[in-house]
């Protein structure tokens, strides 16, 4: 069965609708779920208060004074907190100096106006949702080690969340938000940062070698497809990965978490041609997203 329709589009040529879902899936939008959840939190935690906002005057910016201590301050504390995400943000200083800017002088401005910025689990998933979205389309030029690296870094994530609970990794694998899964984005720090590691150390070898892949073709996913029922997953279970389908009955969290991780590693398994394509579209596609 082929994974491509072809239909025309104005960015993504042959690829249609429904297959743009598929291939989020593909692309693991799990990669940033870590992100996207703990911005929730964070968001929760700093909801604003009924005030009718119509009637709250336009804030002048910041004098610079102010900020300069505000930002002082900020990266104080993020680089005495956790020294994982102090080399997080040091790999973005080296290789994105003007992103580090803006970054911290966006986590003063928001200090300066009142928004509680001493979650550093938050603050570093704002950075990474940041980088992704202005830089993140080089990191599917980058080399193939580097590019390949992202993936593995989303297998490690997957195995360390099935030892922890089942149910997280199935959270992982589809995006999903809960207490439990920003519990363990806070406890496992030094996986969290080197994940976002991989996705700058990417970005910055795409800038260099700026690879020029074509897109995956309907064979490309044909094989892919046809590697995971190979490693014996089910019809259904080749649709709730790549399709997102829930099958009925649903399938059990261990065995969910399970296909995930035979997902990537078959992916990991295929012809470099084949993987290397699809991989740089699935970091494109999460760029973009």
């Amino acid at each position: 069965m082929s994974v491509f329709q072809r239909q025309d589009t104005p960015f993504f040529g042959a690829i249609s609708g429904h297959d743009l879902l598929r291939l989020a899936l593909l692309s693991l939008a799990a990669l940033i779920a870590i992100s996207l959840g703990i911005d929730f939190l964070f968001e929760a935690n700093n909801a604003p208060s009924a005030v009718n906002e119509a009637s709250v005057p336009a804030q002048s910016p910041a004098p610079a004074e102010p900020l300069r201590i505000a930002r002082q301050k900020i990266e104080r504390e993020i680089l005495s907190q956790s020294p994982d995400y102090a080399r997080f943000f040091g790999r973005l200083r080296q290789i994105l100096p003007n992103e580090y800017e803006a970054v911290f002088d966006d986590f003063a401005k928001q200090s300066l106006d009142g928004v509680d910025v001493s979650n550093v689990d938050s603050l570093v998933s704002e950075a990474v949702r940041d980088v992704r979205l202005s830089n993140g389309v080089l990191a599917a030029k980058a080399d193939g080690p580097a590019l390949s690296h992202i993936f593995d870094m989303q297998l490690k994530m997957m195995q360390a969340l099935a030892v922890k609970d089942p149910r997280l990794c199935v959270d992982f694998l589809y995006g999903g938000a809960s207490q439990a899964f920003f519990a363990f984005s806070a406890q496992n720090r030094q996986l969290v940062a080197d994940m976002a590691i991989a996705g700058l150390d990417a970005i910055n070898s795409g800038r260099i070698s700026n690879i020029e892949r074509e897109r995956p073709t309907d064979s490309d996913f044909d094989t892919l497809e046809n590697a995971l029922k190979a490693q014996g997953l089910s019809e259904a279970e080749v649709g709730a990965i790549l399709d997102g389908k829930t099958p009925d009955p649903p399938i059990a969290d261990e065995r969910m978490c399970t296909v995930g991780q035979t997902y990537l590693k078959t992916l990991a398994s295929l012809p470099e041609p084949v993987r290397l394509r699809i991989y740089g579209l699935a970091v494109e596609l999460m760029a973009r997203s």
